[in-house]
């Protein structure tokens, strides 16, 4: 049976711990779908930047032999931006960021699907945080084709439908996904992976 590890901040998250072993979120609709017949690991944590999970990325990764990997991770490094003046460079997130995969490729071989983090406007000041966030997306994008991964196109998505609907019913702070928002994540993420299932 595959392996496949979720980590990421608090959006993979969502109180694994106090709901186990999967949380309330998108990763739990994805291991109680038809499609999945796998050992799913949750280890998102809150809060998280990259440089978190570089951190803990022995424990939570690698010593979990990942067939399939999913990494969502980001906005928390755009957001500590703005509530807390605590930048992480683009140069800096591209090169842990590869660093990451190039030790998990050669310890476990694993086939990766990088996730877009994303963000919704839903307060004024939150658009300015684009020219922060859209370069670290960049850097996901081409970490993707570089590492043959698949994309799952999580902000583009969210952009788009928020315009159909609104951004609220998605994500009511712009950040956390709301139980419509985990729902869509699920099926963009089997949608996008299942060639590898």
């Amino acid at each position: 049976m595959k392996t496949i590890v979720f980590i990421g901040d608090s959006v993979t998250d969502c109180d694994r711990l106090t709901i186990p072993p999967y949380g309330n979120g998108y990763v739990s609709l994805i291991a109680s779908s038809d499609e999945i017949n796998a050992n799913v690991i949750n280890v998102g944590t809150s809060g998280h930047r990259l440089v978190d999970l570089e951190k803990r990325w022995n424990e939570d990764v690698l010593e979990n032999k990942p067939d399939i990997l999913s990494i969502a991770i980001g906005v928390n490094d755009t957001w500590r931006r703005y509530d807390d003046n605590d930048v992480t460079e683009v140069i800096d997130f591209e090169n842990r960021y590869r660093s990451l995969l190039t030790i998990t490729r050669a310890e476990c071989n694993s086939k990766f699907v990088l996730c877009e983090p994303f963000l919704l406007p839903v307060r004024e000041e939150m658009n300015l945080w684009r020219e922060d966030l859209d370069p670290k997306i960049d850097v996901v994008h081409r970490l993707a084709k570089e590492f043959g991964a698949h994309l799952v196109p999580f902000d583009s998505e969210f952009t788009k439908r928020s315009a159909q609907s609104s951004m609220a019913e998605l994500a009511e702070d712009g950040i956390h996904p709301t139980a419509a928002g985990h729902a869509l994540m699920a099926k963009l993420w089997l949608d996008t992976v299942s060639t590898y299932l």
